[in-house]
């Protein structure tokens, strides 16, 4: 009886599925499936988006433009997670119009829908992360790092933020604002995404320890007592002289001013050539 040979592609064949099967039982399955608690969140933010911001940023954050053609958001594409989180939390955005500086109000989203949108912009591209919560930090900061903080602080930041972090005008109708009330994280992320007209401070022009002392420094300032009662902007004799001339000689000024009315004028007497 003649030996009957299996074709050699049957042959190649069942071996490739023989190690298929082989591999689809001893390989590792992946960490998180389809419906996995992150996929979950960044499906949770991208339906948020489509209705809270996809009027202005467009339908896929590649930015949007009003009926005359005028950009009406930039594109997102990019931007990380940090920067959703600052501009949402603080409530920047949404924006109510566009003028030349959004200002801050009591956020519009919950927690956990800021961070399901930060989430579903981060996964459209590589950006600035949000940052731990050991890199703002500062309730350990030696007093060192406070004053180290302070020198970084008045080289980058008093142009637009005044030295006691109290805020200041720019042109064209635009301001920095008062870091009084600003917390340590949104400090961070502000220095690593840069929002609005203030500039980036990435980790190659600030490190990650110079960011922590600055806000170090700027949280020193948020709990420094005001022993004279008003901070009165926090410019030292300057403030305090100029409320002294406006209330202390203009009070001496109004109180000679009633003297004068009160006192009786006295009529000269007729002289004998009269």
């Amino acid at each position: 009886m003649r030996n009957r040979r299996l074709p050699r592609g049957l042959v190649v064949a069942g071996a490739l599925v023989v190690v298929g099967l082989a591999y689809g039982v001893v390989a590792p399955g992946p960490a998180g499936g389809a419906d996995g608690p992150q996929s979950q969140q960044v499906e949770e933010g991208r339906k948020l988006f489509a209705v809270g911001c996809s009027s202005c940023h467009g339908a896929h954050a590649e930015g949007g433009t009003d009926g005359e053609g005028r950009q009406a958001g930039p594109s997102l594409i990019g931007v990380g997670a940090a920067a959703v989180d600052f501009q949402v939390s603080t409530g920047r955005m949404p924006a109510a119009q566009t003028n030349a500086q959004i200002p801050q109000k009591p956020p519009v989203f919950t927690e956990q829908e800021i961070a399901a949108l930060a989430a579903y912009v981060a996964s459209l591209a590589p950006g600035p992360a949000i940052p731990a919560p050991e890199q703002y930090d500062v309730s350990k900061v030696p007093q060192a790092e406070v004053a180290r903080g302070g020198e970084l602080f008045r080289t980058n930041c008093t142009a637009c933020h005044n030295f006691a972090g109290r805020g200041g005008a720019l042109p064209n109708g635009r301001y920095a604002p008062s870091l009084m009330g600003t917390s340590p994280r949104n400090i961070y992320q502000a220095m690593l995404t840069g929002p609005q007209q203030m500039p980036v401070f990435s980790d190659d022009v600030l490190l990650p320890e110079d960011k922590r002392a600055i806000i170090a420094y700027v949280v020193s300032l948020q709990q420094a007592p005001d022993p004279g009662g008003l901070p009165l902007g926090r410019l030292g004799p300057v403030s305090e002289g100029l409320w002294g001339w406006l209330l202390g000689i203009g009070l001496l000024v109004v109180v000679a001013v009633w003297i004068g009315a009160k006192v009786p004028r006295v009529k000269p007497k007729p002289s004998d050539d009269d």
